[in-house]
């Protein structure tokens, strides 16, 4: 696992708490790999998800960051989403 996909799993992992997230969302990070966010917190994996969110390292960055919101993303092209887009808005509520 590469330094960007460890940092991200720990900064999701503090922003969803002890909450959790009641779905399968996959983010896709291009060139550096996916992580997998569930009831059971954020992991490095590539399994089946409900929703796939694909955004380059520097915006998913500022999403958690909280230099970028995630619909804002989304709107301007820097996200794409693939599935449930109900689900989708969940989890930016859950990273904002």
């Amino acid at each position: 696992m590469n330094d960007v996909i460890s940092e991200a799993v720990i900064a999701l992992n503090a922003k969803m708490g002890a909450d959790g997230f009641d779905g399968t969302a996959k983010f896709d990070i291009e060139g550096e790999g996916t992580i997998v966010i569930d009831g059971d917190g954020a992991r490095a994996s590539d399994d089946d998800a409900d929703v796939t969110l694909s955004a380059d390292a520097e915006t998913f960055k500022a999403i958690l960051d909280g230099e970028q919101n995630p619909t804002s993303a989304f709107m301007t092209g820097k996200l794409s989403v693939d599935g449930d887009m109900g689900l989708a808005m969940k989890l930016a509520g859950v990273l904002s």
